[in-house]
């Protein structure tokens, strides 16, 4: 479990520690230099980096390519960044990836939180589930209109609940990357251990418009 001084220090305090806690638990990353790859539903094996200057590296290479997720909240990288070299080491600074990712949850919560009418006990899974696709009723949740609706920890029960919608799952699979593709990168510039370059022509989306 993530330090509670930490959430002190560094997350938004719009958010109950509780909410914190499982969210970070719910990215499930191992620690604050991990990355996850992954286009549409494949996910692409990238070298674990050992510092944090290999992290900056091997996220500079694959986004604007893939949908990359970093730091203990999984944060997405290529929001709102227009050149690779925008990727800073920030984000793999425990304290801001927190602050960051916590920020960025927060809204989504509630965004959904909004769409519910209310808190409501699925809010929180449906929550999660949007954060990692980066979709929530077909439309892309990270640039939706933020609502000012105060967000209250959930109940949890011993159910599981069922998570998302089929309107964000057939998003998640039919848009790829969450992020727009940027045009100038070499898809096959990257250096990776396996050959997947035909799965990232495959699968690569025209550019868009931030």
């Amino acid at each position: 479990m993530i330090d509670p001084e930490l959430i002190q220090l560094c997350a938004d305090p719009r958010l109950e520690v509780e909410i914190v806690q499982q969210f970070v638990s719910e990215m499930n990353a191992s620690d604050h230099l991990t990355i996850h790859v992954s286009q549409g539903k494949r996910t692409i094996l990238v070298p674990k980096p050992e510092t944090i200057e290999q992290a900056v590296e091997t996220t500079r290479e694959w986004v604007g390519q893939a949908n990359v997720r970093v730091g203990v909240t999984q944060y997405p990288a290529g929001l709102g960044v227009t050149d690779p070299s925008q990727i800073s080491h920030e984000l793999f600074d425990s304290c801001e990836n927190l602050r960051m990712g916590t920020e960025l949850f927060d809204k989504v919560l509630r965004v959904v939180t909004q769409w519910y009418g209310g808190p409501a006990e699925p809010a929180f899974e449906d929550a999660i589930y949007a954060y990692r696709t980066g979709w929530f009723e077909g439309e892309r949740i990270f640039y939706a209109e933020d609502p000012e609706v105060e967000v209250m920890a959930p109940e949890r029960s011993t159910a599981q609940a069922e998570p998302g919608t089929g309107d964000a799952a057939q998003a998640e699979a039919e848009a790829g990357p969450s992020e727009p593709p940027f045009s100038y990168q070499d898809p096959n510039s990257a250096s990776i251990r396996i050959d997947l370059s035909g799965i990232r022509v495959h699968n690569q989306e025209p550019p868009s418009s931030q």
